[in-house]
C-alpha cells in the first residue's frame, strides 16, 4: 500500500542517478518529492505534480528557497522518510588556474547546498524519530589523485567528513545517514552541460589537460556502472534498520579504496619513526 511507502526527498533529480532514481521510486508506488533549478526540467523528465510526485524548483544554495521547498514537501506528503543529497556538478581545473570564484561555487553546491537541506530537514526527522539522510559524494571523496579535479574532490571529501560528524549528532533521534561514494556511472555528470572547465586555463599543466580531454572525450559515456542498479542498492538499503555510514557504488569505487588504504598504511609505517617520536 502507498501509506506504508517512504517519502522521498531528492535534490539534483531532473539528470543524471536523481532522475533514475526518482522514475524506478515512483514506478514502486513511492512518494517523491524532487528539485531543480527550473519546474521545467523535472516535468518534462517526469511528470506534473500529483499524488505522488511534488517537482521543485529550488536554489539549493539559497537558505530559504531550501527550507520552502523542504516545507512543501511536508504540507504536501505530511513526513518525508529519505533525504537523498545528490545535486552537484564536476568541476575541472589545477588549483593554480582556478579562479576563487569558480572554486566557491563548486563548493556552493555541492557542500553548502546540502548543509541547507541537512539543516531545514532535521527539525522534522527529530520530531518523526526517524529518517535517513544520503549525502552522495564520490569515489573523489576518499581518494583525490586526479590531477585537475581538486577542487571538486575537496568538496567530496568535506561531504564525507560532515557524514561522519553527522551520524553522531542524530543517532540520539533515530535518524540516520550514509555518505555514499559512486565510481563512473553512465550518466551525464561529464557532459558539456553538466561538468565545468577552467575559464583560464594553464597550458603548463599537461597531465590536467591530458586528464580533461580522456574524461571529456574518453570516459564519458563509456562509464562501467549502471545508474539503474545504483538507485536499486539506495532503495535497498534506505529499508535496512541499520544502514552504512559509507557505501560504495561501483567497482572501480572498491579498486580506489584499496589503493588509498594501502597508500596510507604504506606511508605510516615508512615514516612511523617521525610519528612516534612526537610524544613526551
Amino acid at each position: 500500500m502507498m501509506e506504508n511507502k517512504k517519502v522521498w526527498f531528492i535534490t539534483g533529480a531532473s539528470k543524471g542517478l536523481g532522475l533514475v532514481l526518482v522514475k524506478k521510486l515512483l514506478n514502486q508506488g513511492y512518494q517523491v518529492a524532487a528539485t531543480s533549478r527550473t519546474i521545467k526540467s523535472l516535468t518534462d523528465e517526469v511528470s506534473k505534480a500529483s499524488k505522488s510526485f511534488l517537482p521543485l524548483e529550488v536554489q539549493l544554495t539559497d537558505n530559504s528557497s531550501t527550507k520552502n521547498a523542504i516545507e512543501r514537501c511536508i504540507a504536501h506528503f505530511g513526513k518525508v522518510d529519505v533525504v537523498v543529497n545528490n545535486a552537484g556538478y564536476g568541476q575541472i581545473g589545477a588549483l593554480e588556474e582556478l579562479t576563487d570564484e569558480e572554486a566557491r561555487r563548486n563548493f556552493d553546491v555541492n557542500v553548502f547546498g546540502s548543509l541547507n537541506v541537512i539543516r531545514n530537514v532535521m527539525p522534522y526527522l527529530r520530531i518523526q524519530r526517524s529518517g535517513h539522510i544520503y549525502n552522495i559524494s564520490s569515489a573523489g571523496g576518499y581518494y583525490g589523485g586526479f590531477a585537475g579535479w581538486g577542487i571538486y574532490c575537496a568538496s567530496k571529501f568535506a561531504m564525507a567528513g560532515f557524514t561522519e560528524s553527522l551520524v553522531e549528532e542524530i543517532k540520539e533521534f533515530g535518524v540516520t545517514a550514509t555518505v555514499v561514494y559512486p565510481g563512473y556511472f553512465r550518466t551525464d555528470f561529464l557532459s558539456n552541460n553538466s561538468v565545468m572547465t577552467p575559464n583560464h586555463a594553464i597550458s603548463d599543466y599537461t597531465e590536467v589537460r591530458e586528464s580533461e580531454k580522456t574524461h571529456l572525450n574518453n570516459v564519458n559515456g563509456k562509464q562501467p556502472n549502471d545508474p539503474e542498479k545504483a538507485a536499486d542498492v539506495l532503495i535497498a538499503i534506505s529499508q535496512e534498520d541499520q544502514p552504512p555510514i559509507h557505501l560504495l557504488l561501483g567497482n572501480d569505487a572498491y579498486d580506489m579504496l584499496k589503493v588509498k588504504v594501502d597508500m596510507i598504511t604504506k606511508e605510516a609505517e615508512q615514516w612511523k619513526n617521525y610519528t612516534l617520536s612526537t610524544a613526551f
